[in-house]
């Protein structure tokens, strides 16, 4: 029976309570049996959850599966800060990047795995005998893998879910923070009921929500393709897993909490090797990757076999052709196919890897130029030659033995070749690696490891869209008031209405401020010069991504040539001559960067005078011509150089190959111009790799890579580098030369960035990012090149906007020249929290998230002394205070902008002193808003600023009637009319009368202040509609609503609220519709009550706080809607009331509201009550009294089982219920509490009870406690219901002396003249009572008409005419009674009466 029960309780429950708060309902339900007595419900450790889930039609039996293993404890995420190999920890700082294992490894857990599942399959199926694997990782360590286990470990043996778990630690600490862990926790439970801003952040991780599991710390996530696994491994690597989710689990406190913020970090942990299970069964599944051979396991197997040669770790492209043993493979070194077995494959283990090799595939293999390294760094500096050597070619250096050579640029290991001069001849040529001694060079600074210092400021610098000037404009726009030109309304800020933020627990992060400047140093700045007031982001060079060869270069003349192409001149040599001059110089000079450049700039810079391109090719060959003729060496190079160039523009690749190949024929002294030689080199590369010249490509590769990634400040020439780059980077992964691939990458970056394909650069640059961290040393301070600010701007280019504010947030400014500050970092991170929220950035709007970073630009601006921008951000901070309730902070901050603008001008001055009194108003200190308006209006003296006047006067009658100065309040609102009538402003007017109306109306004169605020309303009718505009028509009309329902104008009343909702509707503003639709619940309730529309707007009420995200507001109106429901009394709505009580249950059992989750119990169960499920009803009110047990709050647990005996005391069915509650629960809790009012009541209620179930023994038991009681209580009105209630049952036992006895004590208490009709009344009725009691039951005719005779004096005091009668009928029944008062007899017969004579004895 229990078990049905428990089971209906259950289904009862679905829908009311989250998956992490099962527990807490099992323990509930559990502690419930045990106070009744009932021990067959299992204990909360083993409860089988997965087998009740499944009766109630839950959806997570597999995740539970897991849990409910016995004697198995999963260790949580807080064992300690250290984290269990295996495990990987994602913060603020990123790791190394997630790599997949080996197959025997895999192999190996996936037998573990098979056998584990194997074995809780067969428990659940019953089938004991079933053959299973003996011990499966016995076997598979002591057997070869056998293939097929390895795709039954993906297919059947691991769960293609995968827990991630987080933890919220404190950086100073190093411990767990767990007051805001459990925060975490009450946002997952809330956020479970509707989990799609969940679903939203995972998706845009690239991972699928299954589940959320709060109290476990943990989601659990599942993948279903390969590019999903990678992408979400690369965001974790970065860091970005920790940050978004500290988006989606902090509330505005936390971030307006500086100080706490900048403590605290979110961890977050996953398996690793689960992960990279999931990875290579989606790999397996495509049957289509790159691996490489696997030393010692490959020979045995090929022996005597036709099967594809291989050599150590060399890579090979291999897929599933449908045999189970053996794939088909391809060899990167060799190119050869043929099949290989499955046990010789190794996988390359980076995700990123396998993507690069299968999408930037080429036409023949691997050149073998390039070889592997270990852990040899980039290097510089001098080397020394440890051979002679003598060059086999004009570009090749000779030196000998011992000879000191400089590196020009880097050396990177594992090339062939490096640009070097030999400091004993002062030669510059290719130096061959072989024949020198590192040793002697120097890595790179700390921190930089693969580029110089001089590259990185070019590849930071953002787009013009989404860089330094883009946000400062951003931000001035956010700090921009009108509250010099428009007036407000008397407590009315649009953002007013958001809900208060204790202070105490943010405004200490107001206070550093003081860390900025001192007032004296901010005062100091008074005698600085304008121009170094200047904003700080007026130092950043220009927001472009040119410029990355060369550090801006003074002005300076470009020659430009005239196309001529005149057939006369073209045989004249002296025209020739000025192109010829130009280009034969022998070394580089800034004017050849147009020619050499990405983007063809000499088309337009260089010459003129062409109508098209065909002319000026002309124009360049008959130059080439003549510089073979004057063996003008340079100057021929030069020109092949362009005409190559413009043949591949026009995709005519062998043209252009003749062309480069002249020119490196020609060329015998090429270092004097390096990124020609450079150019030449990689663009004939390109084409030889186009065309498929493999010999050619791979005798000029070495030298290639020498120029292309040793140089520093490389300057593309042309699109087609990119395709040298990624063989080259194809060469380093498959060699697995770790600095060479980081280089490469970095240069394909730049490319990328500098075509504009921000598609295609974002895998190149998150590996780059990634590479930064693994190359670093483990003292490393800094990371070689944080590409956080361009991956945010792509980022937010795709639209991935957690994602985009995750790195935004991890950019750490350097302060190198050109690159981001944190004024660029603060607007980013303003922007795409807006974006994040579905909103606009605007000024009513400035989300908490930017708090901290808001003020790190602040303290930027200070230590750059830039006032306005200082100003700026003082402006925003306070008006971001004010949004979150924070005033004192707003205040803070507004005094500061005050105290900049001095700096600044007058006019600014006057500005922000307007909005620090607007503050002060706001903050309900009219006293120094008061004193600044006076300030104002004296510094007005003499001016004709009517507008800015009237704006002071408005402000100063809000702060003076505040001060309780009505008449004052009064006067400057009308000057404050009067200055907008003479301006002609008619929203300005519209406010003044207003504000006008609120005051009359908060004094009592309705209808003057009617008469103001109907001119205001019709004023705003003529106004054009904007949101500012209407949202203050909506508080206007709110005023008149008022006035007119004190008028009792209730019509009037209800079409002005219901209009000013129409409004806020208009414009979606949530706070404005809450604002309005409060005020209409209160109308429909309490001033004008209509109950169908109170329940329309409170449902409208639950949708705001909803779109709020308010999960107490929600709980409370669910709360008041139920009874709304229940008042409704039909089973519809009744099943309506219990579904808003359940959905308000959840609520406060997820916010941990014991009170209320208590009183929501309650509630359900009276409405089953009231819906006939009465088997449910115990189990309810049961569920409420432990929770209030549970939390030991043993007043409320009386107050419970008091109302929930008054449930079945009231009622119409099992009314023996009650008795329970009321003697076994309430009674010895107010006697342990000692609230003896709370006993007499219960003791009162138990009688009642045992009167109306006619168990008349144990009601004189309870009658007679209540009679005692209400002596010690000492209230005679209580003591006389007890003696009446104890004389009734008295009656029904047939004691009618004691009957008797009672009912004269009561009148006995009564005093001795009547004091109103009630008492007469009674008198009346209890000696009819009596009458008839001594007269049919104690037989006493003499008493009997005494009794009746008191009836009728005290029915003639009361004058109904009625009972008279009646009373007369009866004494005309008893024979020889007397017709009225006079001559009453005494009492014919003595009884005793001890209570009515004076005694005390119950």
């Amino acid at each position: 029976m229990i078990s049905c029960s428990w089971k209906k309780f259950l289904s009862s429950c679905e829908g009311v309570v989250a998956l992490g708060t099962l527990a807490r309902l099992a323990n509930t339900y559990t502690a419930l049996c045990t106070h009744t007595g009932v021990h067959r419900v299992p204990a909360p450790a083993a409860f089988p959850w997965g087998t009740w889930l499944g009766e109630v039609g839950a959806s997570w039996p597999r995740v539970l599966q897991e849990e409910s293993g016995a004697g198995e404890q999963s260790e949580g995420p807080h064992a300690g800060v250290c984290r269990e190999a295996g495990e990987e920890c994602d913060s603020c700082c990123p790791h190394s990047p997630v790599l997949l294992p080996r197959w025997d490894h895999l192999q190996r857990t996936a037998a573990e795995h098979r056998g584990k599942w194997w074995q809780e399959k067969t428990m659940a199926s019953g089938k004991a005998g079933a053959s299973e694997p003996s011990d499966p990782a016995t076997e598979a360590a002591e057997a070869l893998p056998d293939p097929s286990s390895v795709l039954l470990a993906v297919g059947e043996g691991f769960p293609p879910e995968i827990s991630l778990f987080f933890s919220i630690e404190s950086r100073s600490s190093q411990c767990l923070n767990s007051q805001l862990q459990e925060a975490a926790r009450k946002k997952l439970w809330a956020l479970d009921s509707d989990d799609r801003d969940v679903c939203a952040l995972f998706k845009e991780l690239s991972a699928r929500l299954v589940c959320m599991q709060a109290q476990e710390d943990r989601f659990l996530l599942t993948f279903k393709t390969l590019e999903e696994v990678w992408k979400f491994s690369t965001y974790l690597t970065l860091g970005y897993v920790g940050r978004c989710l500290e988006q989606l689990l902090f509330d505005q406190e936390y971030w307006l909490n500086s100080a706490l913020m900048e403590d605290t970090e979110i961890r977050v942990t996953v398996d690793e090797d689960c992960l990279s299970t999931i990875y290579m069964g989606l790999l397996l599944q495509e049957g289509n990757f790159f691996s490489r051979a696997v030393p010692g396991v490959w020979q045995s197997e090929q022996e005597g076999e036709e099967g594809l040669q291989l050599c150590k770790n060399e890579l090979i492209h291999v897929k599933n052709v449908g045999e189970e043993s053996k794939w088909e493979g391809m060899s990167l070194l060799t190119g050869q196919r043929g099949l290989v077995p499955v046990t010789a494959l190794e996988p390359i283990p980076h995700p990123f890897y396998q993507w690069f090799l299968k999408n930037y595939a080429v036409s023949f293999g691997i050149s073998q130029e390039i070889s592997g390294t270990t852990s040899q760094p980039i290097v510089k500096g001098r080397c020394t030659a440890t051979e002679d050597h003598r060059g086999a070619a004009w570009d090749e250096l000779s030196f000998s033995k011992g000879d000191s050579i400089e590196v020009i640029g880097f050396l990177i290991p594992g090339l062939p070749w490096f640009v070097g001069k030999c400091l004993s001849s002062g030669s510059i040529g290719f130096v061959p690696t072989r024949y020198i001694n590192p040793k002697a060079c120097e890595p790179l600074e700390k921190g930089l490891v693969f580029l110089s210092e001089e590259e990185k400021s070019p590849l930071l610098r953002i787009p013009c869209n989404g860089g330094e000037q883009h946000f400062t404009t951003l931000l001035g726009d956010l700090a921009h008031t009108d509250i010099t030109s428009v007036y407000r309304l008397d407590g009315f800020e649009p953002t007013a209405m958001f809900p208060k933020v204790p202070s105490e627990a943010v405004l200490h992060g107001c206070k550093d401020i003081q860390l900025l400047q001192s007032w004296e140093e901010i005062n100091g700045l008074a005698t600085t010069s304008t121009s170094e007031l200047s904003s700080p982001g007026s130092e950043s060079a220009p927001a472009t991504l040119e410029d990355v060869l060369l550090e801006k270069l003074d002005d300076f003349d470009d020659p430009k040539f005239f196309i001529d192409l005149n057939a006369g001149h073209m045989e004249d040599a002296d025209v020739f001559n000025p192109i010829l001059t130009f280009l034969n110089q022998d070394s580089y000079v800034p004017s050849f960067q147009s020619l050499y450049d990405l983007s063809f700039s000499f088309l337009s810079s260089t010459f003129y005078g062409f109508s098209d391109e065909d002319e000026l090719v002309l124009y360049l060959e008959t130059s080439r011509n003549w510089a073979k003729r004057t063996h003008s060496v340079w100057a021929h190079v030069r020109l092949c150089f362009l005409l190559g160039k413009l043949c591949i523009k026009k995709v005519k690749f062998s043209q252009a190959r003749v062309y480069f190949e002249e020119a490196m024929s020609i060329l015998d002294r090429g270092f004097g111009d390096l990124p020609l030689l450079a150019a030449l080199h990689v663009n004939l590369a390109s084409i030889y790799l186009k065309q498929n010249m493999k010999h050619k490509f791979s005798s000029l590769l070495g030298k290639t890579v020498a120029l292309l990634v040793c140089l520093p400040g490389h300057s593309f020439s042309s699109e087609n580098e990119l395709e040298v780059m990624m063989y080259v980077l194809r060469e380093a992964i498959a060699v697995g030369n770790a600095p060479l691939e980081a280089r490469v990458c970095f240069l394909i970056v730049k490319l990328f960035l500098q075509l504009g394909k921000n598609d295609e650069v974002l895998p190149f640059i998150e590996h780059l990012q990634c590479l930064t961290t693994t190359l670093l040393s483990p003292d490393a301070s800094s990371v070689p090149l944080d590409a956080t600010p361009i991956l945010s701007y792509l980022y937010d280019k795709k639209y991935l906007p957690n994602i985009a504010l995750a790195s935004a947030r991890l950019f750490a400014p350097s302060g190198i020249k050109g690159a981001p500050t944190p004024i660029w970092r603060a607007g980013f991170i303003l922007q795409n929290t807006s974006k994040l929220l579905g909103s606009q950035l605007e000024r009513s709007s400035i989300p908490a998230l930017a708090c901290f970073y808001l003020k790190q630009a602040l303290h930027f601006s200070c230590e750059r002394r830039a006032v306005p921008i200082q100003r700026t951000l003082c402006a925003i901070l306070s008006r971001m205070y004010l949004q979150h309730g924070v005033l004192d902070g707003a205040v803070c901050y507004a005094a500061t902008a005050v105290t900049l603008s001095r700096l600044m001008g007058e006019e600014e001055a006057f500005e922000s002193s307007l909005s620090l009194g607007w503050m002060y108003l706001l903050n309900s200190q009219p006293g120094p808003a008061a004193d600044i308006m006076w300030q104002l209006l004296r510094s007005l003296h003499g001016t004709d600023s009517v507008t800015q006047g009237g704006a002071v006067h408005n402000l100063l009658a809000i702060a003076l009637k505040g001060e309780g100065q009505v008449q004052k309040a009064a006067e400057n609102y009308l000057r404050a009319l009067h200055k907008a009538k003479e301006t002609g402003n008619k929203r300005n007017q519209a406010i003044a009368l207003a504000n006008l109306g609120q005051l009359s109306l908060s004094h009592g004169a309705s209808q003057l202040s009617e008469l103001y605020l109907l001119q205001s309303a019709q004023f705003y009718a003529e106004l054009q509609g904007s949101e500012d505009l209407e949202m203050e028509l909506v508080r206007v009309l709110l005023w008149l609503a008022q006035a007119m329902v004190n008028r009792q104008r209730m019509e009037d009343g209800k079409l002005c609220y219901e209009l000013a909702l129409v409004f806020a509707l208009k414009w979606h503003n949530v706070r404005s519709q809450l604002h309005v639709t409060e005020s209409l619940c209160h109308f429909y309730s309490k001033v004008s009550p209509n109950l169908q529309a109170c329940i329309t707007y409170h449902e409208h009420w639950v949708s705001l706080a909803q779109q709020l995200q308010d999960r107490e507001m929600e709980g409370n109106v669910r709360q008041t809607l139920s009874q709304l429901y229940q008042a409704l009394g039909t089973s519809e709505t009744l099943r309506q009331s219990l579904d808003c009580t359940k959905q308000s249950l959840r609520i406060f059992i997820d916010l941990e509201e014991t009170v209320k989750a208590a009183e929501a119990w309650l509630q359900a169960g009276r409405l089953y009550y009231l819906m006939q499920e009465d088997e449910l009803v115990e189990m309810y009110f049961q569920a409420a009294i432990q929770t209030a047990l549970k939390s030991e709050n043993f007043s409320l647990a009386m107050d419970l089982y008091e109302k929930a005996g008054d449930t079945f005391f009231n009622g119409s069915r099992n009314r023996d219920r009650a008795v329970e509650f009321y003697r076994g629960g309430a009674v010895p809790l107010a006697r342990k509490l000692k609230a003896i009012k709370t006993e007499l009541r219960l003791f009162n209620k138990l009688a009642e009870l045992q009167i109306g179930l006619q168990g008349y023994e144990k009601a004189l038991e309870f009658a007679t406690l209540a009679a005692r009681l209400s002596i010690r209580v000492g209230d005679q009105l209580q003591e006389l219901v007890a003696f009446h209630r104890l004389a009734t049952v008295y009656y029904f036992l047939h004691m009618y002396e004691m009957a008797e006895d009672c009912y004269l004590k009561t009148l006995a208490l009564r005093p001795p003249f009547l004091q109103c009709s009630g008492e007469a009344l009674y008198y009346s009725k209890v000696y009819c009572h009596l009458g008839n009691l001594t007269l049919h039951k104690l037989k006493d005719e003499q008493d009997a008409a005494a009794y009746f005779l008191l009836a009728l004096a005290a029915a003639t005091e009361l004058g109904d005419q009625e009972l008279q009668g009646f009373i007369h009928a009866k004494l005309g029944d008893i024979p020889g009674a007397p017709r009225g008062p006079e001559g009453t007899p005494g009492c014919a017969m003595y009884r005793p009466r001890w209570l009515s004579e004076g005694g005390h004895v119950v």
